[in-house]
């Protein structure tokens, strides 16, 4: 049995925990997180426990946001390690904790400081976008961050004869280069491994299996490009077929009348649109779309994270002041549309 009474028993599929909560789970987190001054933001991809708890639930941007503005002083990161180093640099006076400091992100580790400066290096004079799923280290030496919410507003408002070094993900970064149709635009070859095992062939059989489905996909996904693709080529109706970041997507599942839509991400996504439309029928293109790092930040390690302060957050403090004005003009880039399309 856990310190803090809760005990993991069984697995609900791939990465995914459920426990056994005593029946006074939420007032214990809530009363200590009073005691605690402490803001919980929760990411859309984590379980349902903790997605209800959080005082905030959202995609990257948001949580961003959030973090830059509460008046709390501590943050209790539900998400992966980079959120709660991102919420440290822009709130950096502040106390920052994520439930569990070892829930990583295969994209964020496709790309190293130094492999980025070698890259700048070939590069003289080009603007670094970086999307938020790096290190700190990375946003240090990127001139300004994006989520898959603002990707294209953000290289949009680069000037058009200055090259653009993208990175890390190749998908997410071939999306806009498409939509913008920049031609000087230069893409890191990393991805999600969750969301690079959701691929165009799936895709195709599940939307013959489902004609009447509407599609929701985020950008980041492998399958992204097949889709756009497919739906130019009326193989996919383009009329059904959404090219959405994570808050999009809550968006889009409010106003849709479809009968069914069929979603493209991460599992955790499934939560949150049930929530926002509990008449329409929401289903993962590929149920094993799992991320084990999101699925780390358990109830009972949250709980544990209030109780005792950990696992504390912290970024040196030159990096956080190089890689602070990165995500401020990621944040000042206006109110994103939640459609990427």
């Amino acid at each position: 049995m856990d310190a803090v009474g809760v005990e993991p028993v069984t697995e609900a599929g791939p990465g995914t925990p459920v426990e056994v909560l005593p029946s006074d789970w939420a007032e214990q987190v809530r009363s200590l997180a009073a005691e605690r001054d402490a803001v919980i933001l929760a990411h859309n991809y984590q379980v349902p426990e903790i997605q209800d708890i959080a005082h905030h639930t959202g995609d990257s941007l948001g949580l961003s946001r959030i973090a830059a503005e509460v008046d709390a002083s501590t943050i209790v990161f539900c998400g992966v390690h980079f959120m709660a180093e991102t919420a440290k640099i822009l709130s950096y006076d502040k106390t920052v904790l994520i439930p569990d400091e070892r829930a990583g992100c295969s994209l964020a580790e496709t790309i190293t400081a130094d492999e980025l400066r070698a890259w700048k290096a070939e590069h003289p004079g080009a603007v670094v976008v970086s999307y938020v799923n790096t290190t700190a280290a990375v946003k240090a030496e990127t001139d300004i961050c994006c989520t898959s919410s603002n990707a294209v507003e953000v290289v949009e408002s680069i000037p058009a004869d200055t090259e653009v070094l993208f990175c890390p993900d190749q998908f997410l970064g071939a999306h806009v280069q498409r939509l913008t149709g920049r031609t000087n635009m230069h893409i890191w070859m990393g991805e999600c491994h969750v969301h690079a095992g959701i691929n165009g062939v799936e895709l195709k059989a599940r939307v013959e299996a489902e004609p009447d489905a509407e599609l929701f996909i985020h950008p980041e996904c492998g399958c992204a490009t097949s889709a756009l693709y497919l739906a130019t080529t009326g193989v996919v109706p383009a009329e059904r077929t959404k090219i959405l970041s994570t808050s999009g997507m809550v968006t889009a599942a409010r106003e849709t009348s479809a009968a069914k839509v069929l979603v493209a991400t991460e599992t955790g996504m499934i939560h949150q649109l049930e929530q926002a439309n509990p008449t329409t029928v929401f289903e993962p293109v590929n149920r094993a779309a799992v991320c084990k790092y999101m699925k780390m930040i358990t109830p009972s390690k949250l709980l544990r994270s209030l109780r005792d302060g950990t696992d504390e957050v912290t970024v040196p403090l030159d990096v956080a002041e190089r890689a602070r004005r990165s995500v401020e003009r990621m944040v000042a880039i206006g109110t994103p549309s939640p459609v990427a399309e």
